[in-house]
């Protein structure tokens, strides 16, 4: 789908922040311009930025209920209690049982964990899993990534005499369930000043505070901050403030030292020896640690991540490997028949600004997946459903700048659970009202998103020459790790490239352009990939001149480590 180029100027603020910038970047003017877009205005905020320390994390004891969730896990633990760490059996819910669980083994034995099963019990909170705590006399859970919106299931493990601490990072409703604390930096009313953190993220605080309460020195948990930026990258969540401190802490143990069913999947993942990066993070490892609830148990990622055993961590990370094998079989065969679904329907071109699609046989564990394709192929706000456990169950994506959740939500009626972010959300509802939740979905999506939000747009923060990417711009430039939402790596334009008469096509069915590139501001020869963009391939050996859009990434083929290389996101043939 061919993308619209958007090129902001700076605001008056940004334009003032640019101007001091530039007197300790004047060798590298696009730096200034870079930072100012992340809101740094001097040179003392660009050091902060460039060096993230952990010293700049916030008091857990900030966040809403902490000193209630603090002082009942205390009580808990003085008086020998039974304590379940429970949570989801995505990335996000896994990494944070590991690190919970794990830390509080530390100081404490009689406690476990416990992970639903996707098929048989669901998203959240299940009857089934409050029940099997009774059984063990267990008296408080540890709730992580989930939990917020369950009022029934809380308010009947309280009549079992059973207490929850929910740490939860999903949108709550207006009632809240009746747990002992509520951890959320989205509840209504907090000020707490990172409001994004991840599941995992909102475990790592409470253990925090845990810590300070103790008189134990709370950068004991630093070396969990490699379960932390897992989590953070899986879940997308705003690479900003705390997040980001995390994941490049994260990334430095990762690096360095670490946790044992980390290094386990690094080697599977044939990592090891390399950098890891955010983009290993976001394709290679978490994807594997989601394998193990997508097709069989999410216990299993927990028991990898808790692993005390290099061997037996590395035989974990063989199985959950081979899920990851056969849930990229399913994605693709679940992700032909969508299409020839909505071919069927004569949707591919039609007026309409929305996807739903249902097929009772689909893998329940795959169509969050299809749902993130589909929205990436069309544009539009996806719903995937499938049929689990007597409803029609689901998950739905967004694309940038619409908020999905309240297109949900405008339906809540219709459905029997719900819960998510702006970007994505988790339902199910009775089959019946499949008809009806298509048209009100749709009515809404129509009724709210902007023409703008359903064309893929491509925001360049600069534009270059070849002779501004100088080695000192490529050193500055990778200290904008770790990237992500709300600190997005920079996209460049360059205008009037031309192949330099090496170009090719490559890959299997000759799809990709392997370019090696010249601009008219000096003699510097680039090199770039352009994947699935073979079409312009033609005009480009023609030698004729065209626009670029790329990011700058480092070129691990090269055994130069100063090497890079661009990759291009869109191409723009100039007359």
């Amino acid at each position: 789908m061919t993308s619209k180029w958007n090129y902001l100027p700076l605001t008056s603020d940004e334009k003032h922040a640019e101007d001091e910038l530039a007197k300790k970047f004047a060798n590298v003017p696009p730096i200034s311009r870079l930072l100012a877009q992340r809101g740094i205005d001097s040179a003392q905020a660009a050091e902060k930025f460039f060096h993230p320390s952990v010293r700049d994390m916030h008091d857990p004891f900030l966040m809403p209920e902490m000193d209630k969730a603090v002082d009942r896990l205390n009580r808990a633990m003085g008086s020998k209690e039974r304590i379940m760490v429970y949570g989801d059996y995505d990335v996000d819910g896994t990494t944070a049982v590991a690190l919970v669980y794990k830390y509080l083994s530390n100081y404490y034995s009689n406690i476990d964990y416990y992970i639903p099963t996707r098929y048989d019990e669901g998203y959240g909170i299940s009857r089934r899993s409050i029940d099997i705590a009774a059984a063990q006399d267990v008296k408080l859970i540890i709730i992580l990534d989930c939990g917020i919106k369950a009022n029934d299931e809380i308010a009947y493990a309280h009549s079992l005499g059973i207490d929850f601490i929910i740490c939860d990072h999903h949108v709550p409703d207006d009632e809240l369930p009746a747990a002992v604390a509520i951890l959320n930096p989205k509840l209504n009313g907090s000020t707490y000043p990172c409001p994004h953190l991840s599941g995992c993220g909102v475990g790592f605080k409470f253990m925090q505070a845990f810590a300070m309460s103790n008189g134990i020195d709370p950068s004991e948990l630093d070396t969990m901050l490699d379960l932390v930026a897992v989590s953070i990258a899986a879940d997308i969540v705003p690479m900003v403030d705390e997040n980001r401190i995390m994941t490049y802490h994260g990334l430095r143990r990762l690096n360095s030292n670490p946790n044992l069913g980390l290094r386990a999947i690094i080697k599977i993942c044939g990592l090891t020896g390399r950098e890891i990066t955010i983009s290993d993070l976001i394709f290679k490892i978490g994807p594997r640690i989601n394998a193990s609830g997508r097709m069989q148990r999410g216990s299993e990622a927990v028991e990898l991540l808790v692993a005390r055993d290099y061997a037996d961590a590395l035989e974990k990370a063989r199985a959950i490997d081979r899920y990851n094998q056969d849930r990229k079989e399913l994605d693709k065969r679940i992700m032909d028949e969508a299409n020839a679904i909505l071919e069927a329907r004569g949707e591919m071109d039609s007026d309409k600004k929305s996807i739903v699609i249902y097929n009772p046989d689909w893998h329940k564990g795959i169509i969050g997946i299809v749902a993130s394709r589909l929205t990436e192929l069309y544009y539009k706000p996806s719903v995937v459903l499938t049929f689990s456990n007597g409803l029609a169950t689901g998950s739905s994506r967004s694309v940038q700048g619409f908020d999905i959740y309240s297109a949900v939500d405008s339906a809540r009626d219709l459905l029997e659970n719900f819960g998510g972010h702006t970007y994505a959300v988790g339902l199910s509802l009775k089959e019946e009202n499949i008809g009806e939740f298509t048209r009100r979905f749709e009515e809404f999506v129509s009724r709210n998103i902007l023409p703008s939000q359903l064309t893929p747009q491509l925001d360049i923060d600069a534009y270059l020459t070849f002779a501004e990417i100088t080695p000192e711009f490529i050193a500055l430039l990778r200290r904008f790790n770790p990237f992500g939402p709300g600190n997005a790596k920079p996209v460049f334009c360059t205008r009037r490239v031309m192949d330099f008469g090496t170009s090719k096509l490559v890959g299997k069915h000759l799809e990709h352009i392997k370019l090696e590139l010249v601009d008219d501001t000096s003699g510097k020869v680039l090199n770039g990939i352009a994947f699935n963009m073979a079409e312009n391939f033609e005009h480009i050996h023609s030698r004729r001149p065209f626009d670029i859009c790329y990011t700058i990434e480092d070129n691990k083929h090269q055994r130069n480590t100063n090497a890079v290389q661009l990759q291009i996101k869109a191409i723009h043939i100039t007359d």
